[in-house]
């Protein structure tokens, strides 16, 4: 049945490298000419493949909002562009800008379809390693725990963050530089954060390998959903989709993941998601 208005959807983790996930996306169409979509991250391992992404979908959606991913950010050793950190950052910011696509250094764009009038919040934030594992206080003791366990993030080789010293470093200038325009925002209009790792520690606590959560997030965000004035949050990163609330906001993990994960979910996958907005009382 066609909508019956304009939507806020959003996808993320759509990893089109993967034939399948690749037929999917190409398969993607708005059900109104007014929809708009929200990428939050790991469209792709390769340039050419996010640019097709990229290319793809904003032919389709009337907006598309992207931030990048730890995924969309590596120097892979087959990818024949080799930039690397905040140049590889740079150019996927070209890229979009060509395209129309809205990113994290563009103004914020507001969405006036039902529900709205909502600003749209692109951010690109990283980690930090500050969700440390339990019974660790350091990142060396998180890093030791995770090669003791097997269970080590691909980043720790493919994620440069060049010019910055770290991968901490990298997510501190971030944070510093987003909050700041943050704060110059009109607290009138509720906002939709989007980032690729969630702005919380809560939900990485479901995950299969607990020791994975240092390189999901960091805990210098931990009050942006309050602090500011947030109808929902939107990312994606752990390929586990559900919606959970904190502090009454809605978050909305929105990833498709690898084929071997959706496929033996009992349902297909709902890719884009429709994002409700709440307004706070």
């Amino acid at each position: 049945m066609p909508a019956s208005g304009p939507r806020l959807l959003a996808a993320s983790d759509l990893h089109v490298a993967y034939r399948e996930n690749r037929d999917l996306v190409a398969g993607l169409r708005p059900e109104s000419d007014a929809d708009w979509l929200l990428l939050a991250g790991d469209t792709g391992e390769f340039l050419a493949d996010i640019e097709w992404a990229l290319t793809t979908l904003s032919e389709r959606f009337a907006t598309v909002v992207w931030v990048p991913g730890n995924h969309d950010l590596w120097t892979h050793t087959r990818d024949p562009v080799p930039l690397r950190g905040e140049q590889r950052y740079r150019r996927l910011v070209d890229t979009c800008r060509r395209l129309g696509v809205v990113t994290p250094e563009d103004p914020y764009p507001v969405w006036d379809g039902p529900d709205g009038p909502v600003r749209i919040v692109p951010l690109f934030l990283l980690y930090d390693y500050s969700f440390l594992p339990e019974g660790t206080t350091t990142k060396e003791q998180a890093l030791e725990l995770a090669m003791d366990t097997g269970v080590v993030c691909t980043d720790e080789i493919f994620l440069h963050p060049d010019p910055y010293p770290s991968r901490e470093a990298w997510c501190q200038a971030r944070v510093e530089a987003t909050q700041r325009r943050l704060d110059e925002l009109d607290p009138a209009i509720p906002s939709v954060l989007v980032n690729h790792f969630p702005l919380v520690r809560e939900p990485t606590l479901v995950l299969r390998y607990p020791v994975f959560a240092q390189w999901c997030g960091t805990t210098r965000t931990a009050d942006w959903h309050r602090r500011y004035n947030v109808a929902a949050v939107v990312y994606g990163h752990l390929h586990i989709p559900r919606t959970t609330w904190y502090d009454g906001v809605r978050f909305e993990e929105v990833s498709l993941g690898y084929p071997y994960e959706w496929r033996r979910r009992p349902a297909p996958p709902v890719v884009p998601r429709p994002i409700e907005i709440t307004r706070r009382p």
